[in-house]
């Protein structure tokens, strides 16, 4: 198979074209065409030398991603569900808004954590993507929406690694995917709008404060250890401790001088004011000095299956006032494209799963009935 020119990076794609013979600038000529015009053929690429477009397509080629379906909400989200072959699908968001336009990207087809209340962990997991595959989302979507809209400005001004997968266990496609979306002959995306959400995979957090720090959101969830092993499971591999402490690593090299933490709000599971106060006390007392963080609260977003429900809103109301009144900043995310499936936690996509999630979760479920564990309560009226 050729090779896909959506996999490399600018500094690949310059290697790539020393291989052939090629100047640097033929590089930065070509990753032009691609990312910032979404040319693929390379007879429309004008100002490339006539023997460099005779000799590619003999050795490479734009391979995007088969697009299955596509669907919008009332709200103006729209839902992209991509072929990755192998009879898997992935899908990415786009959420458009007054001062921003965002696209939610995958990076596994499936995910490998399971987390508790997460539709794509209920779906197993498959592969993790290559880089073209996740680049490949971004390519498709701004040139694709460019043309809907009539217009040569850039359509997505922020990118957020919150599709289905753990972004940081798939680090070596999930890097050079990073910098292309970074690079100003690409996408020219700020460090501060290019975000990477993750369950906390520690270690990985500590390389990627290294190899290309952007901003960090962190799949928390639960204020103690045992509650988050059971929401989490990976909170049984790098427990909360490890956790708060691979952040305040990570500050300072990030963009912002803040983490997000992400909090996805259960009734009766981890919305108690008896959590809210944990939670207090975890983020402000963590090695004595606290971790500098903003509180995202997210309404659950059912699927089936999932055995659970979304907060009230007055107790997600609640639970956010006790968190501001302690000092921390914390606001509550609009739910987006739920009527389409597109919300946080919904994506499922279409996995050839090898890990049999639905047994696993089964299990899971059975184990987390027990009130002990949960610290549960009767849902609320």
């Amino acid at each position: 198979m050729t090779a896909n020119l959506l996999d490399f990076d600018l500094d690949g794609l310059a290697a790539f074209c020393e291989r052939l013979g090629e100047k640097r600038f033929r590089a930065v000529q070509l990753f032009r065409w691609i990312h910032q015009k979404g040319v693929s053929r390379f007879e429309d690429m004008t100002d490339l030398a006539r023997s460099l477009r005779d000799k590619l397509p003999g050795v490479c080629e734009v391979r995007g991603l088969s697009v299955l379906t596509e669907q919008a909400s009332a709200d103006g989200t729209i839902k992209w569900l991509f072929d990755v072959g192998d009879g898997n699908a992935v899908e990415a968001v786009f959420i458009p808004e007054d001062d921003r336009g965002t696209l939610c990207v995958s990076s596994q087809a499936g995910c490998a954590v399971g987390c508790r209340f997460c539709s794509t962990g209920h779906q197993g997991f498959s592969r993790n993507l290559t880089t073209g595959e996740i680049v490949a989302q971004l390519w498709y979507a701004e040139h694709h929406l460019r043309r809907r809209l009539g217009t040569t400005e850039r359509v997505i001004s922020n990118v957020v690694m919150m599709g289905m997968g753990e972004p940081l266990q798939n680090y070596a496609a999930l890097v050079p995917a990073l910098k292309v979306m970074l690079d100003d002959h690409g996408y020219g995306l700020s460090r501060r709008r290019l975000t990477v959400s993750t369950s906390g995979v520690v270690p990985m957090m500590d390389r990627l404060a290294q190899d290309c720090p952007v901003a960090l959101a962190v799949s928390l969830h639960a204020p103690n250890d045992a509650l988050r092993d059971h929401l989490v499971p990976l909170n049984r591999k790098y427990p909360l401790a490890e956790l708060l402490d691979a952040c305040q690593r990570y500050l300072p090299h990030a963009p912002r001088d803040f983490i997000t933490f992400e909090y996805c709000m259960l009734d009766g599971v981890n919305d108690q004011p008896e959590h809210a106060q944990q939670l207090i006390e975890l983020v402000r007392g963590h090695g004595g000095r606290g971790v500098p963080c903003k509180l995202n609260l997210i309404p659950f977003n059912p699927f089936p299956g999932s055995g659970l429900t979304c907060s009230p809103r007055p107790v997600v109301k609640a639970f956010a006032e006790r968190l501001n009144a302690a000092g921390i900043v914390t606001t509550v995310r609009k739910t987006r494209g739920d009527d389409i499936d597109a919300a946080c936690g919904q994506l499922a996509g279409d996995v050839l799963d090898r890990t049999k999630a639905a047994e696993r979760l089964a299990k899971r479920r059975v184990q987390t009935e027990q009130p002990v564990v949960w610290q549960r309560k009767e849902p609320s009226a």
